[in-house]
């Protein structure tokens, strides 16, 4: 979700985002997925489903309206809501069940049977979710918004509408063509493959450390090494230098080695490669020798497989206090010299470009320890031509996105074969993102002024407040750790900071913080390409300037305009942008019920990352620290295995019938499991305190019930089975219907809310449970 701005182990958000090919500034925070498009025709499918929708409504809405006059002529008073709100809600709740599954053999199924029903996925999506549909919409508004003229825009706004115009100016980038990417290949040292003056003298002046410190300091493209700079890890006031594995071409390493679906993604991978080789020996007016392409192009793919085989899987990375290795400078010279590689002379290029020096006694954190040492046997293998020819085709991939028709119909059959999308997204949704996710303080300003209600952020920082407090009390309930930890455990979860909505500034007219966090830019309307690499070079100095800088403990990790909520452990933060602060997670309107059972229990899942298997090695300042007992640490992994192997059980037959990884998903199921138990003990307490809730029409649902129910829907979605492959290898996250079933399986409350029988599949003998 975000540019780069923390390494991805840093933060923890509720759901994975797919932005499949739009790759803009790097980001751990990319999103997407769509339904219509808001500009042109819209496809029968989604005419059909907009119609239903319609009907369906209405004849709830009637049906409501009949139910709630029978209701109180038996009782002889009302005890029914019928606010235009609470029968829109009961509507959406009844729309998506479906009545023919029984609750305690599989509640997903029943709470989503309807919406699974009711929605096709989009041609341009490969999942199509309750999240997507909340930012399909959100996009939309963001459309309007940077379309609208105003003479009155502050800079930031005048630069986020002059970078979103580029980029919508198709007419232009076609006129261009290829001449952009021409210029960029030429300054980072050509590409041999596309070139006839690579030779042996162009050879002996390549430099691996100055060509990967231009790509990272200068492109922010993170190949072969990923060099950052971020708070520490054990020590949140500082920032340090760290050196982990880099990112592939593919999704992950299970691309590189894995048979079926995988197997025919790396075929399309590779024609991508040299469709693209092809294209650009064309332009340089170049003979077309295809069996050369081919040649050197699969030396490429041979030598990103080696470096995919030298990356430790997911499996092996969840324990920070054993990925994290402080040393000086020397040190890793000293430990890691693969292949004559001359680390300060990297280090140091990179840093030049912001001015900062450093001396060999300079700290830094390696994360990646294992993949060093594999360094040398994999560079030993490989010539200098086929080492350039991988950065720069890496480099050239990313921009693929932002350049003529000719070179984005390339990637058709790629896209294909990796999500299942055989259609891509309207031009101005793909613009819409890529100025958000680059500009993102001054894109949610204008989508809070356009949208937010101000009282909303009082409102959710109460709930916040009592899910804390349930988390707290919660802690008396834990048998397997003793006093000591919870203590700990206490004033860590009391400590939590937590952002709402939107950062003040943002807002203030007077304030000039929002311009100048974008002085540095200057943006044109006919050069879209140059544009990006001017944000990508400006991202990347911006995080390396921050290693001689003391760390903000009040910086927003994401923007506003952001359907998604996080955690972060090196600040013990809990961030919930405005984006997500809707129906069905919340609204001022609707049944608390709702409320807890949606954004309560997102507000509990992300307390919980604090104390999950990766934030709880981390004390209630963001320090890694170990704060646990020896006994009470023990017991937690005893508690954690549970979830493991009750993940691991679960059968994905999307995904060609794998199971889910019960360790890659632990730290989200963990969450998912507290917050949903948080959430309903803090709603408990609620009506303890307010009374009973009215009913809503049309369900003959108690208020337990409906929190469980909308704790449901919110998971409603479907994946293609492409996207099924590449999610069960790459998402921390559960899939959505596993993510569902496993919280409530384990909560005995649900079982009680639905008088689920001892031995059902929703209620069964064995239960785990951590918070």
């Amino acid at each position: 979700m975000f540019r780069n701005l923390a390494p991805p182990k840093c933060h923890f958000h509720l759901l994975h985002l797919v932005n499949p090919f739009y790759s803009m500034v790097p980001s751990a925070l990319v999103h997407e997925n769509r339904i219509k498009e808001a500009l042109g025709s819209t496809d029968l499918i989604s005419e059909y489903s907009n119609m239903y929708s319609k009907i369906c409504y209405a004849i709830l809405f009637f049906y409501a309206s009949e139910s709630f006059v029978w209701q109180q002529d038996r009782s002889g008073s009302s005890n029914v809501c019928t606010t235009p709100e609470c029968v829109s809600a009961a509507a959406r709740l009844l729309q998506n069940i479906d009545p023919k599954v029984e609750p305690c053999e599989n509640f997903y199924k029943y709470a989503c049977g309807g919406w699974l029903e009711h929605h096709v996925i989009p041609e341009t999506s490969s999942r199509h979710s309750v999240f997507d549909i909340l930012r399909d919409k959100l996009e939309i508004v963001l459309k309007g918004v940077l379309e609208a003229k105003s003479d009155q825009d502050r800079d930031a706004f005048k630069k986020a509408k002059t970078l979103y115009n580029s980029c919508m100016n198709e007419t232009l980038i076609e006129q261009r063509d290829s001449q952009p990417l021409m210029q960029l290949i030429d300054s980072i040292g050509d590409w041999p493959v596309a070139s006839e003056d690579w030779n042996s003298t162009a050879e002996e002046a390549w430099s691996l450390e100055d060509t990967l410190a231009t790509l990272t300091s200068q492109y922010h493209k993170k190949v072969l090494l990923d060099m950052y700079v971020w708070t520490d890890d054990r020590d949140s006031k500082s920032h340090i230098i760290y050196i982990d594995q880099p990112g592939l071409g593919m999704p992950s390493r299970d691309y590189y080695f894995n048979d079926g679906n995988y197997k025919k993604v790396r075929e399309a991978y590779l024609q991508f490669m040299v469709s693209i080789a092809k294209i650009a020996r064309k332009d340089r007016n170049l003979t077309q020798d295809d069996d050369r392409v081919m040649e050197e192009m699969v030396q490429v793919l041979e030598l990103e497989t080696d470096i995919a085989n030298a990356t430790s899987p997911a499996e092996e990375r969840h324990d920070v206090t054993v990925l994290y290795n402080k040393m000086t400078l020397t040190e890793l010279q000293e430990s890691f010299n693969f292949n004559g590689f001359n680390w300060t002379r990297f280090v140091t290029g990179v840093l030049s470009s912001v001015a900062v020096e450093v001396k060999p006694e300079e700290d830094v954190v390696v994360y990646s320890a294992p993949y060093l040492e594999k360094m040398n046997n994999v560079l030993a293998k490989h010539t200098i031509r086929t080492m350039q020819n991988y950065l720069t085709w890496h480099t050239v991939m990313e921009r693929v996105s932002s350049l003529s028709r000719r070179f984005r119909d390339t990637r058709a059959h790629y896209r294909k074969a990796l999500y299942g999308t055989t259609v891509e997204d309207a031009r101005w949704r793909d613009c819409v993102r890529y100025v958000q996710s680059s500009m993102e303080n001054a894109v949610g300003a204008l989508y809070v002024r356009e949208t937010f209600a101000g009282e909303s952020k009082r409102m959710v920082g109460d709930l916040i407040s009592k899910i804390q407090e349930a988390y707290v009390e919660t802690l008396e309930e834990l048998s397997w750790m003793d006093d000591q930890s919870k203590q700990k455990a206490r004033e860590k979860a009391l400590a939590i900071k937590e952002h709402i909505g939107y950062p003040d500034h943002i807002l203030e007219d007077n304030n000039v913080k929002l311009d100048e966090e974008y002085a540095y830019l200057n943006f044109s309307e006919d050069y879209y390409f140059e544009n990006i690499l001017e944000n990508l070079q400006a991202d990347a100095q911006k995080i390396l300037k921050k290693l001689r800088e003391p760390v903000d403990p009040d910086m927003w990790i994401i923007g506003a305009a952001v359907v998604n909520a996080f955690y972060s452990p090196n600040r013990n933060q809990i961030v919930f942008p405005a984006g997500i602060l809707q129906p069905p997670f919340f609204s001022k309107h609707q049944l608390q019920a709702l409320n807890f059972g949606g954004i309560g229990m997102v507000i509990g899942h992300e307390i919980t990352h604090g104390f999950d298997d990766n934030g709880r090695n981390f004390d209630k300042d963001g320090n890694m620290l170990n704060w646990w007992s020896n006994y009470s640490a023990e017991h937690f992994k005893d508690q954690s295995q549970c979830m493991v192997q009750q993940y691991g059980r679960f059968t994905w037959k999307l995904a060609g019938g794998q199971n889910v990884s019960g360790i890659n998903t632990l730290g989200e199921n963990i969450a998912d499991n507290g917050g949903v138990r948080q959430a309903y003990k803090a709603y408990m307490k609620w009506l303890e305190r307010e009374g009973e809730e009215l009913r809503l029409p049309g369900l003959d649902m108690d208020h337990k019930q409906l929190f469980f129910l909308n704790f449901a829907q919110v998971w409603c979605g479907a994946y293609r089975p492409e996207y099924a492959s590449h999610s069960i290898k790459t998402d921390s996250h559960s899939p959505l219907e596993y993510r569902v079933l496993g919280s409530l399986q384990n909560f005995g409350a649900f079982s009680e809310a639905f008088q689920c029988k001892p031995g059902t599949p929703m209620n069964p003998d064995m239960k785990c449970r951590v918070w």
